[in-house]
């Protein structure tokens, strides 16, 4: 026979479970609701709208500067993720914490700093005469979009790195291998599942990057317009086919690239790093 307090606990535990489950059905439902919406109204123009010339030129563009951004991201992020995950030290903290403002920042900040940066210094200036100008131009959208995502992506990789036996590294050492031979041939194949994840969530990430990209690049039709500048523009005039196509299009990818990024993070090898680095 079940005793007060058991009865008690067992409400409780009951109540606490369906407050639980309840909160997430709500949060499902506004999700579900406002993102079918969307989709709704742009579908039945969706057609129309890809052969209009702005369109195309808009996922044209939004799909070039965001591969160059996600590979400038995966020069940069492979080896400074290894890195975080391998040395536990005061400035490999100094390190992580500064890659991190960017994440905390609004990507509008973000935006105003780098077109204070090379707009309005000597640097920028000096880049401008080599030919690097960034301000109001396709170059900007990329380097707005490496700055907003590139801390995630180290991030991402420095999980899939941590999740890889350091036991393993060392026993490479000890056959001989160098330091290099052991990264590539043992640690970056153990890795590659989250690798491959932070490569498709930063892509759907740099495809649909607004904020930076308005501030550095500005919003010129034709010109340096992506796809979320595209959507911007477009609601700003009433062009409302257009923009609904234009966010049915960013809504189908990042679905896509966020089912791709969780099956390729539930099947990332996960291994006991142990107490023995290898730095």
């Amino acid at each position: 026979m079940m005793s007060k307090g058991g009865f008690y606990n067992s409400v409780v535990n009951g109540a606490f479970r369906f407050g639980n489950f309840f909160m997430g059905i709500l949060l499902v439902i506004l999700i579900t609701a406002s993102i079918s919406l969307v989709i709704i109204r742009g579908v039945p123009d969706l057609k129309t709208s890809l052969q209009s010339a702005e369109i195309i030129f808009a996922i044209k563009l939004s799909i070039y500067t965001s591969i160059i951004s996600t590979f400038l991201c995966i020069l940069m992020a492979i080896p400074i993720g290894y890195y975080l995950a391998r040395v536990n030290s005061r400035f490999s903290f100094i390190i992580n914490t500064v890659l991190d403002i960017p994440l905390a920042l609004p990507p509008i900040v973000s935006g105003v700093a780098l077109l204070l940066l090379f707009g309005t210094t000597q640097f920028g200036h000096n880049l401008a005469h080599m030919g690097l100008e960034f301000v109001f131009t396709v170059k900007g959208i990329i380097l707005a979009q490496f700055f907003v995502n590139v801390p995630y992506m180290i991030k991402v990789v420095y999980t899939a790195f941590s999740s890889v036996s350091t036991r393993m590294e060392f026993v490479a050492r000890s056959l001989g291998y160098n330091q290099l031979e052991t990264f590539v041939k043992i640690t970056l194949p153990l890795a590659k599942n989250g690798i491959m994840a932070a490569i498709i969530i930063t892509w759907a990430k740099a495809l649909g990057e607004f904020g930076a990209a308005l501030m550095l690049a500005g919003a010129t039709r034709l010109k340096t317009e992506t796809l979320p500048l595209s959507l911007f523009l477009n609601m700003s005039t009433g062009e409302l086919s257009l923009a609904m196509a234009a966010a049915t299009i960013l809504i189908v990818i990042s679905v896509v690239s966020l089912l791709v990024f969780e099956a390729l993070g539930s099947g990332a090898t996960v291994l006991d790093r142990g107490k023995d680095g290898v730095w």
